[in-house]
Formats: C-alpha cells, sequence, structure tokens
C-alpha cells in the first residue's frame, strides 16, 4: 500500500490573499514538491514567470520542481490525472495544494476525499486553511454565506492585510472569527509569510485526541452561560460585558449575526452508547447538511478508553483512543454550523448521559 499524499485546501473570499500565499509557499526552499490545483476562475493565476511550461494544457512544470494544474472539470479526474502522471514517471510531487475559487464552499471540495474511494486510497485530506482578509472581512461576513462556511471549515484561520486596518478592528475580527469556529487557530500572515508548520501537516481531518478550542470562547461562553440566569440576555440586560475584558475588544461584535456559531458541550459524566448514537444519527439526518465540522472526545460508559469521534455534514467517524490514565474523564465535543439549534442539542446530548 503506498503513502497517503497529503492535500490542503486553500480558500478564502475574494482578494484574501491565497495567491500570494500560494507563491511564497512554492517558493520557499522547504524541500517538498508539491502540486497545485487551480480552479480556473481564481483571481489571478500563479505569477507565470515562475512556472516552464509543459505543453499540457492541465500540467505546468515549475522551475523549483513543484507543479501547477489547473482544473476545467471535475477534482477527482484532476487528482486522478496527477496520480496517472505521477505512478508513469512523468511528473513528481510530495503533497497537493488545491487552491479554491473565493466563491467556493469547500464542504464539497472536503468530501471528495471520502467519498470517492479511489480518491481516499491515494489521498489524506490534511486541512482546511482559511484566508480572511482584515479591511474587507466584516462587510464580506455579513453579506456572503460562503465566506462564513469558509471561516467554519477551518482548521486554520490567517488574517491578512492587518496593516490595512488598526489593532481593536483586528482584535474584534479575532473575537468574531472565534465565535464561527473556536477549533481553528487565528494568526496573522503578512503578505503570505506564514511559517509552513502552520500550513502543512496540520492534521485536521484525523481521527486524534487533540481537540484544541480556544480557552478564551471557553471563558466567555462560561461568562455568558452566567449571564442567561433568570433573564432574556437581550440589548439592555445592565450587564454592561463589564467583566468581559480579556485581551479582547468586545465594542461592536453584538451587531454581526452570523448564521455561522459554534458551541461545545462539556460533561464529567459518562454516556450511554446506544442513547448517544440514536441521538446522533437523529442529528445528522436533519441537520447534517448545516454542521459543517464537529469533533470530541468522549467519556462512555462500558469502555475505559477515550472515544474519538468528528465529521463533515453527514460524514461522521468515531475509533477508540488512549486509556484515560491519570485524566479524570470527561466529554469535549465542539459543533460548527449554520443555524444550529444549539440549546436542542445540548439538552439532547445531556439525556444520552448514563
Amino acid at each position: 500500500m503506498s503513502k497517503l499524499t497529503p492535500v490542503t485546501i486553500l480558500t478564502g473570499f475574494l482578494g484574501s490573499g491565497k495567491t500570494t500565499l500560494l507563491k511564497r509557499i512554492l517558493n520557499e526552499q522547504h524541500g517538498m514538491k508539491i502540486a497545485v490545483i487551480e480552479n480556473e476562475f481564481g483571481e489571478e493565476n500563479i505569477d507565470n514567470e515562475i512556472l516552464v511550461q509543459d505543453g499540457r494544457e492541465q500540467i505546468v512544470q515549475m522551475s523549483n520542481g513543484c507543479i501547477c494544474c489547473t482544473i476545467r472539470g471535475d477534482l477527482v479526474a484532476a487528482l486522478s490525472q496527477l496520480m496517472t502522471q505521477r505512478d508513469a514517471g512523468e511528473i513528481g510531487f510530495d503533497r497537493v495544494v488545491i487552491e479554491t475559487t473565493g466563491v467556493a464552499n469547500p464542504g464539497p471540495v472536503a468530501q471528495t476525499f471520502f467519498m470517492d474511494d479511489e480518491i481516499a486510497s491515494r489521498y489524506l485530506l490534511d486541512a482546511v486553511i482559511t484566508l480572511v482578509d482584515a479591511k474587507h472581512a466584516n462587510l464580506q461576513l455579513d453579506k456572503q454565506e460562503e465566506a462564513q462556511r469558509q471561516v467554519g471549515f477551518a482548521d486554520a484561520i490567517f488574517i491578512t492585510k492587518a496593516d490595512l486596518v488598526d489593532e481593536a478592528d483586528v482584535a474584534e475580527l479575532r473575537h468574531r472569527l472565534l465565535h464561527m469556529n473556536p477549533r481553528a487557530p487565528v494568526r496573522t500572515a503578512h503578505f503570505g509569510e506564514a511559517p509552513i508548520e502552520t500550513i502543512f501537516d496540520l492534521r485536521g481531518f484525523n481521527l486524534n485526541e487533540k481537540l484544541e478550542i480556544d480557552p478564551d470562547f471557553l471563558r466567555a461562553e462560561a461568562e455568558e452561560h452566567d449571564h442567561d440566569h433568570g433573564h432574556a440576555h437581550g440589548e439592555h440586560c445592565g450587564h454592561d460585558h463589564h467583566d468581559h475584558h480579556h485581551g479582547h475588544d468586545h465594542h461592536h461584535h453584538h451587531h454581526h449575526t452570523d448564521r455561522i456559531g459554534s458551541f461545545v458541550f462539556r460533561s464529567e459524566r459518562p454516556f450511554n452508547y446506544a442513547k448517544l448514537e440514536e441521538f446522533l444519527s437523529g442529528i445528522l439526518s436533519v441537520y447534517g447538511e448545516n454542521l459543517l465540522r464537529y469533533k470530541g472526545v468522549l467519556y462512555m460508559d462500558a469502555v475505559d478508553r477515550k472515544v474519538v469521534f468528528q465529521g463533515v455534514h453527514q460524514l461522521m467517524g468515531s475509533d477508540i483512543g488512549a486509556k484515560w490514565g491519570d485524566e479524570t474523564p470527561g466529554t469535549k465535543m465542539v459543533f460548527i454550523g449554520v443555524d444550529l439549534p444549539k440549546d436542542a442539542i445540548l439538552k439532547g446530548l445531556a439525556t444520552c448521559l448514563a
């Protein structure tokens, strides 16, 4: 069985700097041979000065051994063609980067790696990287659901063009992104400069026990929970958010009503396996299309080890993890999706506890 070739999906709204980042990756001396698949209506093609044409319409060989190809049709066909040519010794590459168009929803691209057996047997989806333009992000996120989906799907988020706005705006944007997706680290990237290790080999789709949730998100969530007792937490609840200052500037973030949001379920009581399985399959059948990413480390009543699960839309996988050891057993699950009924899902999960 040949080793699976890792794939990174690079997404972000028009003008967010994907091509700049891509050029930098391709020009850097990292010793990797990268195949890039570009959707044909990218804002601009990869800088042709660094390309050496290959004569074929789709495959372009680069001076540093990387290759580029443009999708004219189906992603599956492009990935298959790359493999066929590599197997024949015509081209060489160690990993693939797919640059989506600015208006694309990365969901269907990600699903390709689970739905198509031939692709799944040769490629491993590593991560979705989303670029967000600091200057135009709020407007794009307010108006374009695709821009929100790109954030919800991300395993890592880079804020670009941060030099064009002031620090308070960057802090506010970071806070907004965090509430949409607390499991993707948010960094700034100036002119495409981002360390390779923050882009490749993130293992965002692996079934592993690493479930990073930004601690500020958890703290803000706990505070919101405290506020919720006994009254509706409306505009004028008298709580003026006085205890919310932890490195974030919260002054506007209530103006944005994002359809993409996230929430976390935690419990130190174990789940009843049968109840949880039934509840989750019900949630997936009703809300699967709206669930972008979800992941959890679960404490189950009949198992002495951690159970790890994660999914994209209706596709869910689970695996038995390590023993709890000295750790206090407990469940932590994060859900990211469009207009999800947070309270109903949290209550439903609570009824599945043993």
